[in-house]
């Protein structure tokens, strides 16, 4: 029993579940139908996801002293024959009356629509639709087989070349206005399985998604050598005889045998002293709701919503056509139309529970991913542990820690998404970076490429950043979802060498200073000083230190953005430019580059949202705290590349009376084993053991003292 698995079948059942099949399809037919009465022609679905509740109706009705909110869902469409974006709200509440509302909706019962807005100049995310309609365009066309011919002597179109479609980014200035992708290309040399990154080429052409044609074409004066040789990972491809498997991994099993300790009931979950609800959308994927921690059989709220809502991947090469290469993969393609189904032994180990995701296709027929988020637990190491050299008594306890998890695929990157939590009352945030390198062909010529580094003959993996922001709003022990928390930065200070209060020199303190506008809230890092930011309730006094409880933000090491600020890339992802922004909450602010960030030029959120000085006094303030790293490939990148990690964490601070993990039971496992040395070596292992006076405790070797 190392590894179970148990799917938890849906039911839509709280104003924050997912979307059914059945409310997709009654959305999208009410669109339809309005389509079908005004004349405006075949729609194309990009997502349909539900609106969520507004904040405050939503805590009324959790609290019992409101409504349950009306099932709202939010249809992103496209009229292709006239270029034109609409975002539908669905009501999905019967209506009282089976008629046709004012608003022009359908008849029939079961959804209308509440309201139809067109989006004058704007592009919605490309779907997994759109990407795959691109690629498809770009191998159908004439012009590009000529190409591959002349060039490259390519004649097998359909099952040699691949195009890896991305939003264009700095699209050339008279095709911006159409809805575009653009396409880096790669050939296939050796079979399906073949790794086609090991052979890419020099030609990048730009698709009009809405005429289904290549309208421009980018490509070196001379044509670079294509790579012959073969770079792979796939087990059908390796040279297993030259390079045989490793043969020293022997098997290491995560066994319950009691099942886990945690409980998964629609999409309610509880760990121990935690609770929160699982949320999921095409565009963020996973999203954590009313996570709370029981006190002493207090519900203690810590954070009202929690999501990844941006990101971005800027690429240091300033030459044609790799100026257009930046991804705002969230805002791009969507983290959840992207998501993954999760393998039962290979992505999660253990005694697991998963939950399907329900997105779109572009017709606007539900697709549910299957396993998409995963749950489970597993150990995290020594929790606390003190030796009394006096008493010679040892007191330890394991740290365990539960795990909700995704993983999502760009093209050629994957990206693993962490949550865990701790029985300290600690989170953290993990996001791990893996996939395929995106490569590009060396010019010809070219001995060492000067912005990345060669990991195949011809082969250059160009330097890049992943920019991160999440979307953090706060409820530190407040019922009322965060409304008067106050976030200040706190760093350490030294003292003046040689005044009274320092003489000996050695004298340094936290200082903390509330941030208490928009402009005094966009903050840096500082390691030197171990800046943190505190997001404390004045409203709620520990008993013990008599200051406000509160949660620390502890950020990790995370680079500053490496374009210039005039740079399109600054412009659009100004997010990145600073490492925490904090706003006042707004139903409608929920991703800092904007609603819309394809072909963007700049940014629609955050530099909307600040360019007043706003005060956060009694405002329900938000958190948006970006992250990244810089990568500068390696040769051990490619094939296929290691786990790049990074994230950030939130840990208590004040917010209990003392170590809250302290209750941990002593604990043996009765199952660990010792591996003894050698028989000529055991004469040194045998001095006697000492028991811990806790007989479930750990045992350490007699002191040295």
């Amino acid at each position: 029993m190392a590894t179970q698995t148990r799917r938890v079948p849906y039911v839509a059942c709280h104003p924050l579940d997912q979307l059914s099949p059945d409310e997709i399809r009654r959305a999208v037919e009410a669109c339809k139908e309005y389509g079908d009465g005004n004349g405006v022609g075949v729609l194309r679905f990009n997502t349909v996801m539900l609106k969520e509740p507004a904040k405050k109706a939503l805590l009324a009705f959790e609290r019992g002293i409101g409504p349950r909110p009306e099932r709202i869902a939010e249809c992103i469409l496209i009229v292709p024959s006239a270029s034109i974006t609409v975002e539908a709200l669905v009501r999905l509440d019967e209506p009282a009356v089976a008629s046709a509302t004012p608003t022009g909706g359908p008849k029939g019962r079961g959804a209308e629509i509440k309201s139809w807005k067109i989006l004058e100049g704007l592009q919605p995310l490309t779907s997994p639709d759109d990407n795959a309609d691109a690629e498809a365009v770009v191998k159908s066309d004439p012009r590009i087989a000529q190409l591959l011919k002349e060039r490259y002597g390519i004649v097998d179109v359909s099952n040699q070349l691949i195009c890896d479609t991305w939003a264009c980014h700095n699209a050339p200035e008279h095709l911006n206005h159409r809805r575009l992708m653009q396409g880096f290309l790669y050939l296939k040399l050796d079979g399906k399985y073949d790794n086609e990154y090991a052979h890419p080429i020099d030609m990048v052409p730009i698709v009009d998604l809405n005429l289904g044609k290549v309208v421009h074409i980018d490509m070196y004066d001379t044509p670079s050598t294509v790579n012959p040789q073969s770079v792979n990972y796939h087990p059908s491809l390796m040279d297993t005889v030259s390079e045989p498997w490793r043969d020293d991994i022997k098997p290491l099993h995560v066994v319950q045998p009691q099942g886990p300790s945690f409980s998964l009931h629609g999409a309610e979950l509880s760990w121990q002293k935690w609770r929160m609800r699982i949320g999921f959308n095409g565009r963020e994927g996973l999203v954590l709701h009313g996570v709370s921690y029981m006190d002493n059989g207090r519900v203690r709220p810590v954070l009202h919503r929690a999501s990844l809502v941006e990101m971005a991947v800027p690429y240091g090469d300033p030459n044609v056509p790799y100026i257009r290469k930046c991804a705002f993969d969230v805002g791009d393609y969507g983290f959840g139309l992207c998501a993954n189904s999760l393998e039962l032994g290979c992505d999660c180990l253990g005694h697991i529970q998963y939950l399907d995701a329900i997105v779109n296709n572009a017709k606007g027929e539900a697709v549910v991913i299957r396993k998409a988020v995963c749950v489970h637990e597993e150990d995290a190491g020594i929790m606390w542990k003190h030796w009394d050299c006096r008493t010679n008594h040892a007191e330890v306890r394991r740290s365990r820690r539960l795990v909700v998890s995704m993983v999502s695929t760009f093209m050629n990157y994957e990206y693993a998404l962490y949550w865990y939590f701790y029985q300290d009352g600690s989170i953290h945030f993990e996001l791990k970076l893996t996939g395929i390198l995106s490569t590009s062909v060396a010019p010809h010529g070219e001995d060492d490429p000067p912005f990345g580094v060669r990991v195949a003959p011809g082969v250059n993996a160009t330097v890049h950043q992943h920019f991160f922001c999440m979307r953090l709003d706060p409820a530190v022990d407040d019922m009322d979802g965060g409304r008067d928390l106050v976030v200040s930065e706190v760093e350490s200070v030294p003292l003046a060498p040689g005044v009274p209060s320092n003489p000996h020199g050695n004298g340094f303190k936290m200082v903390e200073t509330e941030l208490l506008s928009t402009t005094a809230a966009q903050r840096t890092h500082n390691f030197f000083t171990a800046r943190f930011w505190s997001i404390k309730n004045p409203f709620s006094i520990n008993p013990i230190s008599k200051r406000p409880v509160s949660y620390r933000l502890l950020p990790a090491a995370s680079p500053a953005m490496m374009s210039h600020p005039s740079s399109l890339v600054a412009r659009r992802a100004l997010f990145a430019t600073k490492q925490l922004w904090v706003t006042p909450h707004a139903d409608t602010q929920r991703y800092p580059a904007g609603e819309h960030v394809v072909q963007s030029n700049r940014c629609m959120g955050l530099a909307e949202w600040t360019k007043n000085d706003l005060s956060l006094r009694g405002t329900d303030p938000v958190l948006w705290y970006s992250f990244g790293v810089t990568h500068a490939p390696r040769v051990e990148d490619f094939p296929v590349m290691p786990v790049e990690v990074c994230g950030f964490s939130l840990k208590p601070d004040g917010f209990f009376a003392s170590n809250p993990a302290v209750d941990l039971p002593p604990c043996r496992d009765p199952v660990s084993t010792e591996q003894l040395p050698p028989q000529h070596d055991q004469h040194l292992h045998q001095q006697p053991v000492q028991a811990s006076a806790a007989g479930g405790s750990c045992c350490l070797l007699p002191s040295k003292l």
